[in-house]
């Protein structure tokens, strides 16, 4: 099996089982975003506790690659500090721009490939993005 491959069932298994998708049950810090030029939109929630993430959840309706990098990066920043989740946000950027870059949590590098179709960056970042919004309010909170 070639690693592209790999990489394409990594991220279908995201899209067909999406990890932490529905709502939180308490009052979560709670972001909207879309993706007007193809309709992807998410809905975050973030439950943050003495500056960690404790519970990331995800709604939303998107292609795959969209919903699939919400379920990685739920996944990913629950037990992070404020910080680390930015942090990893950043990673995430540079990933998308085609620099090189490891994860703990290794799925996240599944979506490498996304950098070589430009119009699909905005679709795999808009969950980061909706999770570095969602830090910055919890920060100035």
């Amino acid at each position: 099996m070639q690693l592209d491959d790999l990489y394409r069932r990594v991220i279908m298994d995201h899209y067909k089982n999406p990890r932490n998708r529905g709502t939180a049950e308490d009052d979560s810090l709670t972001i909207q975003l879309n993706n007007p030029t193809c309709g992807d939109r998410v809905t975050l929630q973030l439950s943050i506790q003495d500056g960690i993430v404790k519970e990331a959840r995800f709604e939303g309706e998107g292609c795959s690659i969209s919903m699939a990098s919400a379920s990685m990066m739920t996944e990913a920043v629950k037990g992070k500090t404020l910080d680390e989740a930015v942090e990893m946000a950043e990673k995430f950027s540079g990933l998308m721009k085609g620099e090189p870059q490891e994860f703990e949590y290794e799925d996240i590098e599944s979506l490498a490939g996304v950098n070589k179709f430009p119009a699909r960056i905005k679709c795999a970042t808009l969950a980061w993005n909706a999770m570095r919004k969602g830090v910055n309010q919890a920060k100035e909170q």
